[in-house]
């Protein structure tokens, strides 16, 4: 079990976990048949697992080299914009309806459960990705149960 302790193999467990628990939430997703789906969400929260892997062995890499400023902070920000621009491209207007936003509310979340996954937070990580998958297949079909009889009311 020793090589469970080298920080490598350590990073590519975190990074199977990111694309297992992304993958969780586009397979619900590809199961609505939405145009982003498992593929999409396994490779936001996969990227954004990297990008902070990356970014935390950066800062410690640096931590005692005089003269370099590092805030690793910063990639996490630049993910979460990164993914907005996704994220906006995925919602479309039919007249007054919008269609997109639950899925690009998903790779926003998946995005941020592969920054948990990232940094450590498998926990937090783990119960993301399962309060998303509650709210997308439980809440669905309460939502069309109450508001389809409020429509029929109307």
């Amino acid at each position: 079990m020793d090589f469970l302790f080298n920080s490598q193999i350590q990073i590519v467990l975190q990074l199977f976990l990111a694309t297992v628990l992304g993958g969780l939430v586009g397979l619900e997703r590809e199961y609505r048949r939405r145009a982003a789906g498992l593929r999409t969400h396994s490779l936001v929260c996969l990227g954004s697992a990297l990008f902070t892997i990356i970014s935390s062995e950066s800062f410690y890499q640096q931590l005692d080299v005089i003269g370099v400023s590092f805030d690793p902070s910063r990639i996490i920000s630049g993910i979460v914009l990164g993914v907005g621009f996704i994220g906006a491209g995925l919602i479309m207007h039919h007249g007054s309806k919008v269609e997109g936003l639950t899925t690009a509310a998903g790779i926003w979340v998946v995005a941020a459960i592969g920054i948990a996954v990232g940094i450590e937070l498998y926990l937090v990580a783990v119960s993301t990705a399962l309060l998303t998958l509650g709210i997308l297949a439980v809440l669905r079909p309460l939502e069309e149960k109450v508001f389809s009889k409020k429509d029929e009311e109307n």
